[in-house]
């Protein structure tokens, strides 16, 4: 179900009316469009909380389950290219180490509330992915680095 839209000049102006708009959609929230910034999406601190507790316990249980049975490791294992289809270019052995990155991340993001290392670690096997899909990619990445290509410039803070 898509969010329901306001814009940010009717969160400014009619601040009131936007609010009481969200007291009437219960658990939903609204998304906030923004011409010059991001979009942002307005939600009551209760459903907040909500969201946190649930997302939070499935991590925990999906954590659990994986570091103790190696049969649901397995399954897992298998299971992957549905959640991310993608994973169907990386090598067998690299599918399991995303598994193992990405039960290992979720566990630590989770007690720290902070979910930005978990989207990292999918991005990044992403990318993988997407690089042994590219033949010709793969292979001047594979290629032989004698050469000095020089400094590697800071990264650029957005």
């Amino acid at each position: 179900m898509t969010a329901p839209e306001v814009s940010f000049s009717d969160l400014q102006l009619r601040g009131k009316a936007v609010a009481d708009q969200l007291r009437r959609t219960p658990g939903q929230s609204l998304l906030v469009r923004r011409r010059d910034a991001e979009d942002l999406v307005l939600t009551t601190a209760e459903r907040a909380e909500q969201e946190h507790t649930v997302s939070a316990a499935t991590t925990r249980m999906f954590v659990a389950l994986m570091r103790r049975d190696g049969a649901a490791r397995e399954l897992v294992t298998d299971v992957l290219p549905d959640a991310f289809p993608w994973v169907k270019f990386l090598p067998r052995d690299d599918v399991q180490a995303f598994v193992v990155e990405l039960v290992s991340v979720l566990r630590a993001a989770e007690s720290i509330e902070n979910p930005a290392p978990v989207v990292a670690v999918i991005e990044g096997w992403r990318h993988t992915a997407m690089v042994f899909a590219d033949p010709a990619l793969a292979a001047v990445l594979a290629g032989p680095t004698d050469d000095d290509f020089g400094a590697v410039p800071e990264p650029s803070t957005r």
